[in-house]
C-alpha cells in the first residue's frame, strides 16, 4: 500500500519521464497521505490504441489510480489527486499531442492483503 497504477497512451512514451514521475509521485504520497516510502509501488501500463471522442489521432491519455487503505479524508484524497496532476505536468513534455490527464484516489477493499518474499 499504496497501490498505484498508471495507464497511458503508448504514443506518449517518449515524452513521459516515468522514472521521474514515480519518484515525484512517491514523495507526494508520503507527504500528503502519510505512506511509507518503501510501501509505494507503481505499475505503468501502456495502451496501444487511444481514441478520444470521434478522433483517434493527436491525443494521448494518462490516468493514475491510487489505492490506499481506508481512513484518509476526502480533503486528503483531493490534495493527492491535485498533486498527481501537478507531477504529470512536470514529467510529460508537450510532443505534438493533446494530453488528457486524470487521477483518482480510492480506498482499497477491506479484503486487501499482501505478502512480500
Amino acid at each position: 500500500m499504496p497501490q498505484i497504477t498508471v495507464d497511458y497512451s503508448a504514443t506518449m512514451a517518449a515524452a513521459f519521464d516515468r522514472a521521474g514521475f514515480a519518484q515525484s509521485l512517491h514523495s507526494r504520497v508520503v507527504e500528503i497521505a502519510a505512506a511509507k516510502p518503501e510501501a509505494c509501488k507503481t505499475q505503468f501500463r501502456p495502451s496501444e490504441f487511444t481514441a478520444v471522442g470521434l478522433d483517434d489521432e493527436g491525443h494521448a491519455v494518462v490516468h493514475v489510480t491510487i489505492g490506499l487503505l481506508a481512513g484518509r479524508t476526502d480533503e486528503t484524497k483531493v490534495r493527492l489527486t491535485e498533486a498527481v496532476l501537478e507531477a504529470l505536468r512536470e514529467h510529460v513534455r508537450s510532443d505534438g499531442f493533446a494530453l488528457h490527464a486524470s487521477a483518482e484516489v480510492r480506498d482499497l477493499d477491506p479484503s486487501y492483503r499482501k505478502f512480500e518474499n
